[in-house]
């Protein structure tokens, strides 16, 4: 008869499978949760009237969410438990703490559309971001749509809802009017969330660019930050009027593609 085999508690094996797990496996979480504090405390923050650092937090967790998903492919950590738990913290991030800051800054001076408005934003991030989660599964989607977004991505919707927070840090009065007039504009931003607009993303073709236009890139990007930190809300304000301005931009460019691709496919189909 075989001897039986040593005793080892199960509490052992499970730790000792824990301990086996590599810290690049866990290293992308920890920024994703890290993110979802940012956000959560910036609609403490928001309800404590902090507003700059309300507002500094939701950017904060926008940074954070663009930098996890980039450091687990360079780790080679990608995971079905990060992607999911990416996509839980987006809707936090982009959907629910922009709202309850933008509602607690401003749209509460509106009644009960504010609200409405604030609860229509981060609704429009939930299903902008299952439908972003459905598309990447879909093997008919021809490559090139790649470099374009359907809709306006979650963070970018994020940044251009705080565009009335910007200018009431600028000075622009807080009144009924105005409330009013933001929780039009975050209905308009949910709308563009959840439209079938395309928005050049480049994430295929915006991996190289060149030679020659690899110093005035840094050296614009230098001033990018430096002006971020000299006049932070002044350049929010001009980066999220600048991206309303590209929109129009992004559509005649994929309408331009579209119709490239329809000739190719109809000279392939010729020959």
């Amino acid at each position: 008869m075989a001897p039986f085999p040593p005793f080892e508690p199960h509490g052992a094996r499970r730790g000792q499978r824990l301990r086996e797990i590599p810290l690049r496996l866990v290293l992308p979480n920890l920024i994703t949760v890290m993110a979802v504090c940012a956000g959560l405390s910036g609609v403490r923050l928001a309800f404590e009237q902090r507003y700059e650092l309300a507002v500094a937090m939701v950017l904060i967790a926008a940074l954070l969410d663009a930098v996890d998903g980039r450091i687990a492919r360079m780790l080679k950590a990608t995971s079905k438990f990060g992607a999911q738990m990416d996509s839980l913290a987006d809707i936090v991030n982009f959907g629910v703490a922009p709202a309850l800051v933008l509602y607690v800054y401003l749209l509460d001076r509106a009644g009960a559309f504010g609200w409405i408005a604030a609860l229509l934003f981060a609704i429009a991030c939930c299903l902008r971001l299952a439908r972003f989660n459905v598309m990447l599964e879909d093997p008919n989607r021809p490559a090139w749509q790649g470099d374009y977004f359907v809709g306006v991505p979650a963070p970018a919707g994020a940044l251009l809802v705080l565009l009335p927070v910007y200018m009431g840090f600028l000075g622009m009065p807080l009144v009924v009017s105005t409330a009013f007039g933001a929780s039009a504009f975050a209905v308009v931003v949910a709308l563009l969330m959840v439209s079938r607009l395309p928005v050049y993303s480049g994430k295929t073709s915006g991996t190289r660019i060149r030679r020659d236009a690899v110093m005035p890139m840094m050296l614009g990007m230098v001033l990018y930050v430096a002006l971020l930190f000299s006049y932070t809300w002044h350049t929010m304000a001009a980066t999220a009027l600048a991206y309303l301005a590209f929109l129009p931009f992004s559509w005649r460019a994929y309408a331009r593609r579209v119709a490239k691709e329809e000739v190719a496919a109809s000279d392939d189909g010729e020959q």
